[in-house]
């Protein structure tokens, strides 16, 4: 008797030489972008990631798919550290400065030259990241607030932007000799975040979505 399952095909796993070689892949490639900004040659790519031209096109057919891959892993690294500093117990403040400083070292600012690609803006998987990190964040800033730690007048962007600009060397300019320097600047930036707040902000605070639409 045949089964009713017999006439579909399952979809293969991935071998794990594979995923270990697209891990490699976008590893480099954030690495490089970071360093030199996203239109590094993808066989530049391929030889830091020790793969051949053909396995990163096999992975990626266009550099927009790489691309877009780099931007979502970043994304979702940084949620990661937001989701540890969600799980800690302790004071709420120093749990959102822990997760600042570790945006910081996973390179969130190199998105910046990065989301200047041609790439779908709207793909599923960059909206699914994008949509996680937002919350996540969220649930930092608003928790923070409600413990009276943080001044209430900042937003998510407000808090976003500052990470970046703080943190961000020109790709390919040689200044990550400053990086030594990107994590006393920004403690400097989050004790002005401290409440009671000494000064009022002008205008409200910034969103992601302002940030989108700017």
């Amino acid at each position: 008797m045949t089964s009713p399952h017999s006439g579909q095909r399952k979809t293969p796993r991935p071998r794990a030489d594979a995923l270990r070689n697209r891990e490699r892949i976008v590893t480099a490639a954030r690495e490089m972008f970071n360093e030199f900004g996203p239109d590094v040659p993808l066989d530049e790519i391929a030889r830091r990631a020790c793969v051949g031209n053909a396995t990163v096109y096999r992975n990626f057919p266009d550099r927009d798919a790489l691309v877009r891959e780099v931007v979502c892993s970043v994304i979702d690294r940084t949620s990661e550290a937001a989701e540890q500093a969600l799980a800690e117990t302790g004071d709420t403040f120093e749990a959102l400065e822990r997760f600042v400083h570790t945006s910081a070292d996973e390179r969130i600012h190199a998105l910046c030259p990065m989301v200047q690609s041609t790439f779908d803006k709207h793909h599923p998987d960059l909206a699914a990241a994008r949509e996680r990190f937002e919350r996540l964040v969220d649930q930092l800033i608003d928790r923070a607030k409600a413990a009276g730690q943080l001044r209430a007048d900042v937003g998510v962007g407000d808090l976003m932007t500052a990470v970046v600009q703080l943190s961000r060397p020109p790709a390919g300019t040689g200044c990550h000799t400053l990086d030594r320097f990107v994590h006393r600047t920004l403690q400097l930036f989050l004790d002005g975040l401290r409440a009671p707040a000494r000064s009022a902000l002008p205008g409200r605070a910034v969103t992601m979505e302002d940030l989108r639409q700017s």
